[in-house]
């Protein structure tokens, strides 16, 4: 009976170092998963590497087809103006896979919004897989060390009116000071990731 015990105490235990409060894969401090050769609507292949110089990275999963996402564009936009002289960049990534969310459709979105920031697609969708990204939007914010500091919403406004906490910006001003959010994670509020069922294999 002890020995079950010890044994469940330690799978909780362990379990609870492997993912945060609300996000199934990371925790607050695990370092950054890398993107390596992602294709943008600028026609350029992306990686993690190429922002080595920036102080803070605002990842965002969003897509073009989420009412959610549609509804904070403006709000990325103008964010991406406030920081991106200041060592921020703003790198946003869709995963899915149907026809209004691929790339050609992300290049019309972008152009039609004059996105400055980087939009890349992972068709295979192995980078929402390995931050555990479940909505659109959501939103990780990496350190300069390039650890998770901090992940969830953008804020505490879904539909962008009366935002009275600004998650993100608050990560990120934290960050630049050489300090620690204060809040560091939060329920993300959107549309379902769309990831294709992975199959196992048979044995034969």
């Amino acid at each position: 009976m002890k020995r079950w015990l010890i044994g469940v105490i330690g799978f909780v235990y362990c379990t609870s170092l492997l993912a945060g409060e609300f996000n199934p894969v990371l925790n607050i401090g695990d370092p950054a998963p890398t993107w390596k050769s992602l294709p943008g609507v600028d026609d350029k292949a992306h990686s993690l590497a190429d922002l080595a110089k920036q102080k803070v990275i605002v990842l965002v999963f969003t897509c073009n087809s989420c009412p959610y996402a549609v509804d904070y564009e403006g709000r990325l936009k103008a964010f991406d103006r406030k920081y991106r002289d200041q060592g921020v960049s703003v790198v946003a990534v869709n995963v899915n896979r149907v026809e209004e969310d691929r790339l050609p459709a992300m290049k019309d979105r972008a152009a039609e919004q004059q996105f400055k920031f980087a939009y890349l697609y992972d068709e295979s969708q192995k980078i929402a897989r390995e931050y555990g990204a479940t909505y659109t939007p959501e939103c990780f914010v990496i350190g300069q060390d390039r650890r998770i500091a901090y992940m969830g919403a953008m804020d505490d406004s879904p539909d962008g009116t009366n935002v009275v906490h600004a998650y993100v910006e608050d990560a990120v001003q934290a960050l630049l000071k050489g300090e620690m959010p204060a809040l560091a994670e939060t329920v993300a509020i959107g549309c379902r990731v769309r990831l294709e069922r992975v199959r196992r294999s048979r044995k034969r």
